[in-house]
């Protein structure tokens, strides 16, 4: 046959789930870490529908030794009568066909997750053992599959006192990049759960390690939720402010705190869905908050003297709040669910938001008042900010360019193949500018420490001048995409690889802190795109004769020492500073793509990378305290 012929032989059908076993990034986003735990997902979010309905107060997740997991609910259970449609039992049907469920119309379930009825088909499908073990109506029955097959048909197993669904499953080795589990990767998406169904107990335990066991419980919910995000902040208020309401059979909740940040922390929900790229929701809690505080300075006249205007990022600064909708027909963007796209979500939210934040603040005149005279600080600030950009684009066009002085440049123009060293200090950046591949690597020196932003309002961070430097070189602009149209742009990135290089002590390590605190708060972007990197420069030189080990760690310099026992006259030398390598050195172990360590900088969980900078770098010493306190023994190659 003709290769390029194309004929109906060329047809093929996938029955059943081979379709999801064909192409599982389809269904469950991809086939590494991310997908591997979205089939724990998928099982528990069955096991929430059942909550949401009022049957399900409890929900156990377990790490098996061999990274089985077994999530356990005491819902209804799965029913397992004969579905004479399909002539097999429902528990059948439901776990080996797509858009097979309870959840395509609202008799069962009010709200759900699990819209789609894919979830625990697909789990099933990609894993390459499934049990599933039925406690309902005083009997016990169970069925076992593999690769989505049924391996025997329904067991009724006798009477149980008890009632609920529980699934073991094993992730398929030939789908999956590595089908290890992350303990803090479930338990901050069951944390998350936890809080959103207030009064619902999640336990998730380890049993690879014993001491890994968590067990989430918030009477409070989003009132819970907020104070939890805000726990190493000062509030402006004691207590979160809570909406909750329900119109037209779509559940409103939502709670918000101001703190004297001077970040702004918003988080979205549909139907416990994290929507991580907003949607119909969001934008109507943004239009009422915009509303209502304007509207309150309006009829208090608090702008008096100061004739600034206010954008909907003064208004949200220091905010801290979480909005979650439920709804019985939720519309998202593709099977991964990241944006709502309801459209009479937008108004619905807006109108329920704006009425009863109106009335808070009208019943609560002291907390509205300190909420308003922050935003105000903040439109103030940001005009001054405005200026400050202006002045520095004067300065920089009057210098006779875009770029810093102290830039040593590449000469490549293609951003995909360019990166750029940020490198503490003139000794190392003279190391590393000898060092470096001119053709495509950038050699920008900073002098000392920066400015911590934790700290600082957005005028006294732009006007900083290392910090003017960096956005001058990085080329996509300051802040974020809704700013205006000076705001950032990550099209405009002059190199795809921005990569912190410190000294391997204390001094370099708070240096790399500071950094990324700046680019986590001020240009998060460069982050969630994946280009921002950090390099290992090694902590040994480990010679013996005419031979020679560049190690990073101590664990590896033992394991060169074991290698080598016997040898005579060893030479161990210590790098505590990029400053005393010879530029070769440098290049060689740090810095040649061909043989040095990079890390990659990932953002996989927002509220606790925001927890954890406010703690390191904020103003609350407590908590800082308690996290030297309980991290101290864990340290390792601490110079002083």
């Amino acid at each position: 046959m003709n290769e390029n012929s194309y004929s109906a032989d060329s047809i093929k059908t996938l029955k059943g789930l081979e379709a999801v076993r064909k192409r599982p990034a389809m269904y469950i986003g991809s086939t590494g870490a991310l997908g591997l735990h979205h089939l724990v997902y998928e099982v528990v979010d069955n096991s929430i529908d059942e909550a949401l309905g009022g049957y399900c107060t409890r929900i156990q997740v377990i790490i098996h030794k061999d990274n089985s997991i077994t999530v356990d609910d005491d819902g209804r259970g799965i029913p397992v009568d004969f579905h004479e449609e399909s002539q097999m039992s429902a528990l059948e049907l439901v776990l080996t066909t797509l858009h097979a469920g309870g959840k395509f119309d609202n008799s069962s379930y009010k709200v759900s997750g699990g819209l789609h009825g894919v979830g625990v088909s697909c789990v099933n499908a990609l894993s390459t053992s499934l049990n599933a073990t039925i406690h309902r109506e005083g009997r016990k029955y169970t069925m076992n599959f593999s690769r989505a097959e049924a391996q025997e048909e329904l067991k009724e197993e006798g009477p149980t006192d008890r009632r609920g669904t529980i699934i073991t499953f094993k992730p398929d080795p030939d789908i999956f990049e590595d089908t290890e589990y992350s303990f803090d990767t479930l338990s901050k998406r069951l944390r998350e759960l936890a809080f959103l169904n207030k009064g619902v107990r999640i336990t998730i335990n380890d049993e690879r390690d014993e001491d890994k066991f968590h067990d989430f419980c918030y009477p409070g919910g989003l009132v819970s939720f907020v104070k939890f995000l805000d726990e190493n902040k000062t509030p402006l208020h004691p207590e979160p402010i809570c909406i909750t309401t329900e119109v037209e059979r779509i559940e409103i909740e939502i709670s918000l705190q101001y703190n004297d940040s001077f970040a702004e922390n918003l988080f979205s929900y549909a139907n416990n869905i994290n929507t991580i790229d907003g949607g119909t929701h969001l934008s109507g809690f943004k239009k009422a908050l915009t509303r209502t505080i304007n509207g309150y300075i309006a009829r208090y006249n608090m702008l008096k003297n100061n004739k600034v205007e206010l954008k909907g990022e003064d208004l949200r600064e220091g905010l801290t709040g979480v909005i979650s909708v439920k709804i019985p027909n939720p519309q998202f963007e593709g099977q991964t669910k990241n944006k709502l796209g309801n459209s009479e979500v937008a108004g619905i939210v807006e109108s329920a938001v704006n009425e009863l934040l109106s009335s808070f603040f009208e019943e609560n005149p002291t907390v509205a008042k300190k909420i308003v005279e922050k935003c105000i600080n903040s439109a103030i600030a940001r005009e001054a900010a405005r200026k400050a950009r202006q002045i520095a684009r004067r300065k920089t066009v009057m210098d006779g360019g875009g770029l810093p002085g102290k830039l040593a440049d590449c000469s490549e123009k293609d951003p995909t193949r360019c990166e750029i060293f940020l490198v503490e200090g003139d000794s190392a950046g003279g190391s590393a500018k000898m060092g470096r591949d001119r053709a495509f690597q950038a050699i920008l020196p900073l002098k000392g420490k920066i400015l911590n932003v934790e700290k600082a309002r957005i005028d006294k961070v732009l006007s900083h001048e290392e910090i003017q430097m960096m956005v001058q070189a990085f080329g996509t602009g300051f802040g974020s995409a809704e700013d205006d149209d000076e705001g950032f742009n990550i099209a405009k990135l002059r190199y795809h690889k921005i990569i912190i290089m410190t000294d391997a002590d204390v001094d370099g390590s708070h240096i790399r802190t500071l950094l990324l605190t700046f680019l986590f708060r001020h240009m998060p972007g460069l982050i969630s795109s994946g280009h921002v990197f950090i390099a290992q420069p090694p902590l040994y030189k480990i010679k013996s004769g005419k031979e020679e080990r560049y190690v990073f760690t101590d664990h590896e310099r033992d394991l060169v020492f074991a290698e080598w026992e016997g040898r005579k006259n060893i030479s161990v030398q210590r790098y505590k500073g990029l400053g005393e390598m010879n530029p070769d050195q440098l290049a060689e172990t740090t810095m040649n793509p061909d043989s040095r360590l990079l890390l990659e900088v990932k953002l996989e969980d927002v509220v606790e990378a925001d927890r954890v900078f406010t703690m390191l770098m904020g103003e609350e010493v407590e908590p800082r305290r308690r996290f030297i306190e309980e991290n101290a023994s864990k340290v390792q190659n601490l110079d002083i």
